[in-house]
């Protein structure tokens, strides 16, 4: 192939001749640097990010002391950013309510009626009955009890899955005694599995609420987070983030039965058990429940109606979920408030009258979880707005051009560091709007860094101060902070372990239809937007990404001229080469 001699697009021969670098690209010694950029904070063009950043100081300090509620201190960005300029009041108000805001409320709402009839307490004495095992098998034991706990978790937000499963599994542990150490080798082995059973709980709780959406306030925020900053790109759906982080769940569910096996119980752990439980405890426990009554048939089919709408509102490119019927204008909080409205409706059989929810029983909702979501997204939306994420995002320029396996255990062992002293909901407002800069900024895509983050928080597991989950389980008294961190450390490891593994092949395949030929396609608009510099990537062929810049693999003219016309600047080309390792020659295009 010949070197084109002229320009497209109507840039001249002398810029066709000269190398040019893309807009992401900036030249080393024009970059400011992140110190730089903080001083510059003082000037008239840096008094929105400084009053960002001090306002999330303010916010953040209640948050860490406790000085007022935590719905209070939730609530402060609804006076605070318009105070300082930061955003206007309707702007900062709605980012508390929106789908993901509805999403969640919708699920306390169905949380509360799994918990007024008791469902989850007759789920977990039927799973446990089965593993129980006679003579009393303490490594099945754990596996009910746990894997009931991961389970319930999915559907619902893991700290109210603690609170509800803690009771279950405290009710079994009443049984044995509450002597310490030195009270005898049988007293000493049930104390030790009591640990095994509460942290059990509390962990499985926090594995299980990273398969789905609804599991835990930190994947909401994720997805909030993503389609703020990238709302052209595709959502993070219930079913796309359930096709990674299903199994994701299942490899920490694994290690943490494992660990919890190995630690805590021995062979003499089952001969200690049996003198207090067997399986007639269980049937006993059981049949004061009675058999289903016809209110908590109808719970149970609002919730799987509502798990089958979530998993097919969207399917595949080829097969459109029921979402299309709509033109793609509801969202998984919308079905979720509509079968949440459907427990008002439905009449429970019990009383004349009487539906299977009434607002009186939504008084329990978590209104402290909801405002704090909505303090995350507004904050979020402060960041972009305020310039700050530019400036905070610089001081990680240093995985720009890391593999990778570099990329993602620094930016998940950077959110698990942070969740450890701060709860994981606070810790993924603060990361995610730095990680969703930093990948335009280093032009990495954006999922590895956002979802490294959002898993690394939800990482909280050597601490009470971690999540409300670590503190319910505190609260029992049959665990210390020593349990906590010698059992959450190797957790730790192996989830950092298996992002990194996990990540570039399942979340980037599920974030983006097409996976690695789309993720090689990522790249940044000069201006800090997010639109692809070529917009139809199989009609021009091929990508390959070479030190930023696109190229485009045996181009033709209707190629080039579908690029053009689909690009936001005219386009030029300047060189031709052959890329020995490929042994394919290619034409470099870029945009003016």
């Amino acid at each position: 192939m010949e070197k084109p001699a002229g320009s497209f697009g109507g840039s001249s021969s002398e810029d066709a001749g000269t190398p040019l670098l893309l807009p992401g690209h900036r030249d080393d010694d024009a970059t400011p640097t992140a110190a730089s950029r903080l001083r510059g904070l003082g000037g008239a063009h840096g008094a929105a990010p400084r009053n960002m950043l001090g306002v999330l100081a303010w916010v953040f300090l209640w948050w860490a002391t406790d000085a007022v509620p935590l719905a209070v201190a939730s609530m402060a960005p609804l006076f605070l950013f318009p105070a300082f300029g930061i955003s206007s009041a309707d702007a900062v108000a709605k980012a508390y309510m929106d789908d993901v805001i509805a999403l969640v409320l919708g699920s306390f709402i169905l949380a509360l009626a799994i918990e007024r009839y008791h469902i989850h307490r007759r789920l977990a004495l039927n799973i446990t009955l089965r593993f129980c095992g006679d003579p009393v098998r303490p490594s099945l034991l754990l596996l009910g009890i746990t894997g009931t706990t991961a389970f319930v978790s999915m559907w619902i937000h893991n700290t109210a899955c603690t609170v509800m499963m803690m009771p279950v599994a405290t009710g079994i542990l009443q049984r044995f005694p509450r002597g310490g150490a030195g009270q005898g080798e049988e007293e000493d082995e049930v104390r030790r599995f009591s640990k095994a059973v509460v942290l059990g709980v509390v962990y499985a709780s926090a594995v299980g609420g990273m398969a789905t959406l609804t599991g835990t306030g930190v994947n909401i925020i994720l997805v909030g987070m993503w389609s703020a900053y990238f709302p052209e790109k595709e959502p993070i759906t219930f079913s796309s983030w359930m096709s990674f982080g299903l199994p994701m769940a299942l490899v920490m569910f694994l290690a943490l039965w494992v660990t919890l096996c190995f630690m805590y119980c021995s062979n003499n752990t089952g001969k200690a058990l049996s003198s207090y439980l067997d399986g007639s405890h269980l049937r006993r426990e059981l049949s004061l429940l009675g058999p289903m009554a016809f209110a908590e048939k109808m719970v149970l089919a609002v919730f799987g109606g509502l798990i089958v709408l979530w998993m097919t509102r969207n399917l595949t490119d080829d097969i459109p979920g029921w979402g299309v019927l709509f033109h793609d204008q509801v969202g998984d909080g919308t079905v979720t408030i509509m079968m949440a409205t459907l427990l008002f409706i439905i009449p429970s059989g019990k009383k004349e009258g009487e539906k299977l929810m009434d607002w009186n029983k939504c008084r329990k909702l978590q209104w402290n979880i909801v405002l704090l979501l909505g303090a995350g997204f507004a904050i979020a939306d402060g960041f972009r707005t305020s310039g700050l994420t530019g400036i905070l995002s610089d001081g990680l320029r240093f995985l720009e051009g890391a593999p990778t396996l570099v990329i993602v255990p620094v930016a998940c062992v950077f959110s698990g560091v942070i969740t450890e002293f701060m709860s994981d909901d606070s810790t993924t407002t603060l990361v995610l709007p730095l990680f969703a800069e930093l990948a335009r900024s280093v032009e990495v895509h954006p999922a590895l860094l956002m979802i490294s983050g959002a898993v690394g928080a939800q990482l909280s597991y050597l601490f009470p101060t971690g999540s409300p989950s670590n503190v319910v389980g505190f609260s029992t008294g049959h665990i210390t902070i020593k349990d906590l961190v010698a059992t959450g450390l190797p957790l730790k490891v192996v989830g950092v372990a298996a992002l990194t593994v996990l990540l570039p092949t399942l979340a980037l395949a599920a974030t983006y239809q097409g996976g690695q030929k789309n993720l090689g396609a990522w790249q940044i608009d000069s201006n800090g937007g997010n639109t692809p510099r070529l917009l139809d990537l199989e009609a021009a062929g091929n990508t390959i990404i070479r030190g930023g810049i696109i190229l485009i693999h045996h181009m033709s003219e209707e190629q080039i001229g579908l690029i053009h016309s689909t690009s936001s600047g005219p386009l030029f080309f300047t060189e031709c080469f052959r890329d020995v390792e490929y042994q394919t020659e290619y034409v470099v295009v870029q945009e003016r």
